[in-house]
């Protein structure tokens, strides 16, 4: 059975930090890659950041560049995002999800991040 967990979310105030993790079970965890997405009320979904499990190169959004640091952990079956200089338009349920041939799939329930100003 696959398993796609986020967790690590809550309420922060704005300029502190979170690190969010993302454990996948059932599937290969050592090719393409795991994207980090967030979803803000009445909002579309967007990406956030994503990391190689091949090579462990990433990728930011431009509105987290600098702030976020994506890094995985393979021998876990982990990725894990850490957010510094959290601002109040980071407020969103955090997703991630698997890389595959057909796109980002195995999504998990996602995480609550909070940031109060």
């Amino acid at each position: 059975e696959v398993q796609v967990v986020e967790s690590g979310g809550g309420l922060v105030q704005a300029g502190g930090s979170l690190r969010l993790s993302c454990a996948a079970s059932g599937l290969p965890f050592d090719d393409y890659a795991i994207g980090w997405f967030r979803q803000a009320p009445g909002k579309e979904r967007e990406g956030v950041s994503c990391i190689s499990l091949v090579d462990e190169s990433t990728y930011y959004s431009d509105s987290v560049k600098g702030r976020f640091t994506i890094s995985s952990d393979n021998a876990k079956n982990t990725v894990y995002l850490q957010m510094d200089s959290l601002k109040s338009e980071d407020t969103a349920v955090y997703y991630c999800a698997k890389l595959t041939t057909v796109g980002y799939d195995y999504w998990g329930q996602g995480t609550q991040v909070t940031v109060s100003s």
